[in-house]
């Protein structure tokens, strides 16, 4: 049984009159790469600023490393944060600002913050002030910043807005290899569903301020599984083959492809009929559907549900 990082058990939070979060529960296991999705003003931020204690908690529990949420000993040492904006300083260099974060958390290890500033790609921006580095070099300088007590825990909050492509791309990058080379357990939100389904491993999905759903990528990829595309040498008889076989629904797209949408296909069986009859199959491929469209399917079907 995996175990658990984070657990929020039934977490509300309100703000006058707008309710923020309500009953939300969900759970963040060790070695996880958990990716939070909700449009803006779902919750996402609140529920973060909640398990760091930056948001007080009045309604609900909530599990940190063992440690519960308003007696918070060494939980909070053991993770890093980045919500809403990097919480670097814009007039101290690279170094001068990973230096007084060493100090803050007692830090001594010599070699600690060269070996931080290289991973996150900063070496040759050392001695640059912050204010002067570009927006995806002051996203890994706060990243640094949060990975340089070697936590447990990362949470990000939006780390990838307003970066450009390769910035993405880089930034995905270093958060694939935290959780693979340190073993970082992460929770991220972002709102670039592409990217966040690219690095992911689990997902838990808030509108509203309710957990809707929460599953595995292997538990996505078998929901949004929408058919099979079959590349063979003689269509028309592949077509035939597949009627006579009692496969109703299939579209014939051109000279060599059909399309098969089933939901689960018996890949191996439909090769095996089609190489029986001397037909040369050279692609059998399962296409999916994207986070994007699940997403999207799943909020409209719970909007009509509470219309």
């Amino acid at each position: 049984m995996s175990e658990a990082i984070l657990t929020i058990k039934n977490v509300s939070k309100r703000f006058g009159h707008y309710q923020a979060l309500s009953e939300l529960s969900l759970t963040v296991n060790r070695g996880d790469i958990y990716g939070l999705i909700g449009e803006n003003g779902a919750g996402k931020t609140t529920l973060m600023r909640l398990i760091i204690g930056l948001s007080a908690l009045h309604q609900g529990q909530i599990t940190l490393l063992g440690e519960n949420a308003g007696h918070y000993q060494q939980a909070l040492r053991r993770t890093g944060a980045i919500i809403e904006s990097p919480a670097a300083f814009p007039g101290l260099t690279v170094l001068q600002n990973l230096t007084l974060t060493a100090k803050q958390h007692g830090l001594a290890e010599p070699d600690l913050i060269a070996e931080t500033i290289a991973f996150v790609g900063l070496t040759e921006k050392t001695h640059t002030k912050a204010k002067h580095l570009s927006l995806g070099q002051r996203q890994r300088l706060g990243l640094a910043i949060a990975i340089l007590p070697r936590p447990d825990f990362l949470i990000l909050d939006e780390p990838i807005n307003g970066l450009d492509p390769a910035g993405i791309i880089e930034f995905r990058q270093l958060i694939a290899r935290l959780n693979t080379e340190r073993h970082t357990t992460i929770l991220i939100a972002s709102h670039i569903l592409s990217e966040l389904y690219q690095v992911a491993t689990r997902f838990g999905i808030i509108h509203h301020g309710h957990l809707i759903k929460q599953l595995s990528k292997a538990e996505l990829d078998e929901a949004n599984r929408v058919g099979l595309m079959i590349t063979v040498d003689q269509v028309q008889l592949a077509s035939q083959t597949l009627d006579q076989a009692g496969f109703e629904t299939f579209s014939v797209l051109d000279d060599h492809r059909i399309w098969l949408p089933q939901a689960h296909p018996d890949t191996g069986h439909i090769n095996q009929l089609l190489v029986s009859q001397g037909i040369v199959v050279t692609a059998l491929i399962q296409q999916s559907g994207s986070l994007e469209q699940y997403y999207t399917t799943l909020i409209a079907k719970e909007d009509n549900t509470h219309a």
